[in-house]
């Protein structure tokens, strides 16, 4: 995504500013329509569990991680030019604390973060030596 609210989104996503982050994906998201929508509305709300969590409300974070989680599954590995795979990696292992109700150490499960796509390999055709 060109827009340059996506990329200051991102930047405050990344620096831990997660309701500033939401009202950037959200201004955003209200203006998409398509596929992307849904990738947009997940990403927000992996930032406003994370907002949940600063302040005290493990509910809230888990049903927002959950929720944003569950519209991240579906979206193709490389949306929007970030590495969701790593994201949907790391909300699902925030979800699993969240949900076994176990002490939230951000020393050892860093926040989420979104990274960009890495470039895809492409395999090999049968029969070429490098």
């Amino acid at each position: 995504m060109a827009d340059p609210r996506f990329r200051e989104a991102v930047a405050l996503f990344n620096a831990g500013a997660w309701y500033a982050a939401h009202d950037g994906f959200e201004e955003l998201w209200h203006e998409t329509a398509g596929p992307l929508r849904p990738v947009l509305q997940g990403i927000l709300q992996l930032a406003v569990a994370q907002l949940h969590l600063e302040r005290g409300n493990r509910r809230g974070a888990t049903i927002l991680t959950g929720e944003g989680l569950g519209r991240l599954r579906s979206a193709p590995e490389q949306a929007l030019g970030l590495d969701l795979v790593a994201l949907r990696t790391n909300a699902g292992c925030w979800l699993q604390l969240l949900q076994q109700d176990r002490p939230l150490d951000g020393a050892a499960l860093p926040p989420p973060r979104l990274g960009p796509a890495l470039p895809r390999t492409r395999p090999e055709a049968p029969g070429v030596d490098r």
